[in-house]
């Protein structure tokens, strides 16, 4: 997912991403804890991921403010 893709999302969209990336964060971190994540690269990703949706709806948010 890049920065792009997500700037032609609406707010709610960006939203609902979010929270599928935080679901996802969560059952990484779960496999991590029980030695069932093959790849640990996967939990940088999904935070990073989580982190540009966040920057772009404050980008979004900012915007609509001015």
């Amino acid at each position: 997912m890049n920065a792009k893709e997500l700037r032609d999302k609406t707010p709610d969209q960006l939203r609902e991403e979010l929270t599928n990336l935080k679901k996802q964060q969560f059952n990484l971190r779960f496999r991590a804890a029980t030695g069932q994540l093959e790849n640990p690269a996967q939990m940088r990703a999904a935070r990073r991921d989580a982190a540009r949706v966040l920057t772009i709806l404050n980008e979004k948010a900012n915007a609509a403010a001015e």
